[in-house]
């Protein structure tokens, strides 16, 4: 039986065109494996979860507004937040991140002491995408447990570092019965240029009630020493609050939550 001309290349292109559609199906699959894993780090895009994930993106009661820092406790600054949020009856959450705790576990007591809220930012500060599951539940258990252990407060809230979520994370702080919460405004307190007034700016920018605005207590992944700019801030940030009619205190309160501690009336 003779081949009709050109058969042979027919068959080869048809062969190319399996295995390259056998390679687009199986880089789909890994796409796909990925997004399902990682996707919900398209929650750090604050307008998106504004809109579609109000309760992670910290919206809360109208006339209140939450405040929140992170990455602490450091007994090179926390303490003195923790003096200028007193001098005006502010409280506040602060997301602690196990090994900065496991150095200055005075820090973290003072904090309850003071009648703040702590919550779980994880033992390290690294993105959650990519990790694995056991990693990140490893990770987040290891900080919920000692912050409970050194403050004696079983922490109800989670968030991420970087404000960047996974279904691992996620499924971990199911697991150990965290609720992650992100923000809806920040003032780039991180950045070596940052100074009180551009940290108020940048969060007069998307200040509204019922937000939860993020500042950071700790320059142990920002530029060093920029928690003086977040320091400076946080009393104009209030005074801004009050001008506006809205109240600040910690989630638990932001939220509504059974035995919230009161904050700034």
């Amino acid at each position: 039986m003779s081949r009709q001309p050109g058969s042979a290349a027919v068959i080869a292109t048809r062969a190319r065109g399996r295995r390259a559609a056998a390679g687009g199906i199986a880089a789909a699959a890994a796409a796909a494996v990925a997004a399902g894993y990682a996707g919900p780090a398209v929650t750090s895009w604050p307008l998106l979860r504004a809109r579609l994930l109000p309760g992670l993106a910290g919206i809360g009661k109208a006339d209140h507004v939450a405040l929140t820092f992170d990455d602490g406790p450091d007994l090179a600054s926390t303490p003195a937040f923790i003096a200028a949020l007193a001098a005006t009856g502010t409280k506040a959450t602060f997301f602690l991140l196990g090994s900065m705790l496991m150095h200055a576990p005075e820090a973290g007591r003072e904090l309850v002491d003071a009648g703040h809220e702590v919550a779980v930012h994880g033992w390290e500060h690294r993105y959650t995408t990519f990790r694995t599951p056991a990693a990140l539940y490893d990770d987040i258990a290891r900080a919920r447990d000692l912050i409970g252990d050194v403050t004696g407060r079983q922490p109800v809230f989670f968030r991420p570092p970087y404000g960047v979520l996974s279904a691992g994370s996620l499924a971990a702080a199911r697991r150990l019965g965290l609720r992650p919460v992100l923000w809806t405004a920040w003032g780039r307190d991180w950045e070596a240029r940052a100074t009180p007034e551009s940290v108020l700016a940048t969060i007069r920018k998307d200040l509204a009630g019922g937000g939860t605005v993020l500042l950071h207590d700790s320059d142990c992944t920002s530029a060093p020493l920029s928690w003086h700019a977040a320091l400076g801030a946080v009393p104009m940030l209030l005074a801004q609050c009050a001008d506006q009619g809205l109240r600040v205190g910690p989630l638990a309160e932001h939220f509504a939550l059974p035995g919230a501690v009161t904050g700034r009336g």
